[in-house]
């Protein structure tokens, strides 16, 4: 099972108006395994591809791996010239495993559909259809147009797992919202105090990080920064780091913070017209960005990072942020870990402030629900509903 951070959404789940058009067949065990070569390739380059997808080819030739390649940045050629520069004149006759359809149009690079036709290649095994209606069937279509074999659907959930912020991007015109929350047994995220380092062990905080890796920014809000003091950072040496940022209307922050040494990793500070001017000028001073809104709300900050080009955005904020996003559809993806801890307190926060809900008929249920076991701690995956009601 590939328990990679980011991505399950399924093609099933998409909405039927944007389901692409493409008879899928099944591929063997060999094609299994080269195809998750194929993701293993795509997540050497997480959290830098945005907003393209993570995408990873491997070139086969009489059953030997002859070239392989993955998608480095946007910008760069895509993962199927690096295999095919890789394998060289071994590429004709061969069969080319891709984790995602090849394009059929011009963008930044070259359509990879005639890159495979002029390479020779006899067959071509696609892991998911590309959601993009630029693309959408299309490359298959001219591969097969042009007397190629093309298998599809090879690990296609696994695909869509890697991929779905970049789904929902395409779909939906805004980055995937991943609510992250870390709270114990009986629903706490820090005690009565605002305590809160550590509720949940070792182990899962490396699963954070990994999941901030895979992320284009990761988002707080003022209390957390005044509270916490996080540095919202991979911690792993040479690893991506995603932008760091900061809501606040009011700019009422410590000028002290782990958050303003962009040495580290970006940071960006979201608050509205009129806040504090000279904290504003001391942040820029520290080389943090600072955007001014007319109204700061969940959605128009998501409205922002799209336009941005980012695919995925983590939520570690506090209750009251994380159900103003919740409300406004900026969070899909809910990711709990839960502590075998009891701290009680009648006042202690919560993961999620009020909703507005009044009976349990209106609770928000999870779907796709996964769980696992993160060293003592349990994580809880799923999505909210489509339509909040």
């Amino acid at each position: 099972m590939d328990n990679s951070p980011g991505f399950s959404t399924t093609s099933a789940s998409l909405p039927q108006d944007h389901q692409p058009v493409v008879k899928e067949t099944v591929g063997n065990d060999f094609d299994s395994r080269m195809m998750l070569r194929c993701l293993e390739l795509a997540r050497t380059a997480l959290g830098l591809t945005s907003p393209n997808p993570l995408v990873g080819a491997v070139v086969v030739q009489d059953g030997k791996i002859v070239g392989e390649g993955f998608h480095p940045r946007a910008g760069e050629p895509h993962a199927e010239v690096f295999a095919l520069r890789a394998a060289g004149e071994r590429s004709r006759g061969s069969t080319i495993y891709v984790s995602l359809e090849p394009c059929n149009h011009h963008g930044r690079t070259p359509p990879c559909s005639e890159g495979l036709i002029n390479a020779g290649v006899s067959k071509v095994v696609v892991g998911m259809v590309d959601p993009n209606p630029l693309v959408a069937g299309g490359g298959i279509g001219r591969l097969r147009a042009a007397g190629i074999e093309v298998v599809v659907g090879v690990e296609e959930a696994a695909c869509q797992r890697l991929n779905e912020g970049f789904v929902h991007r395409i779909l939906y015109k805004r980055p995937l919202g991943i609510l992250k929350y870390a709270m114990t047994l009986d629903g706490k995220i820090a005690t009565t105090g605002g305590h809160s380092a550590w509720v949940t062990n070792q182990d899962a905080r490396t699963e954070v990080h990994r999941l901030r890796a895979a992320c284009d920014a990761v988002i707080v809000g003022g209390n957390t920064v005044r509270q916490d003091n996080p540095y919202l950072t991979s911690h792993q040496v040479e690893v991506h780091n995603p932008l760091r940022v900061v809501m606040s209307r009011s700019l009422n922050l410590p000028e002290q913070a782990r958050l303003w040494d962009t040495h580290v990793a970006p940071t960006l500070v979201l608050t509205e017209v009129g806040s504090s001017q000279p904290f504003q000028k001391m942040l820029r001073s520290k080389g943090v960005e600072v955007v001014e809104f007319a109204s700061l709300t969940p959605e128009q900050v998501m409205a922002h990072l799209y336009e941005r080009g980012f695919c995925s955005v983590l939520w570690e904020c506090g209750g009251i942020l994380a159900a103003s996003a919740i409300a406004q559809g900026a969070v899909q993806k809910i990711m709990a870990f839960i502590a075998p801890k009891i701290i009680g307190g009648d006042y202690a926060p919560t993961p999620v402030g009020d909703l507005g809900l009044t009976n349990m008929t209106e609770a928000l249920a999870l779907e796709r629900v996964t769980w696992r076991i993160v060293g003592s701690d349990c994580l809880v995956e799923g999505y909210l509903p489509s339509v909040i009601k």
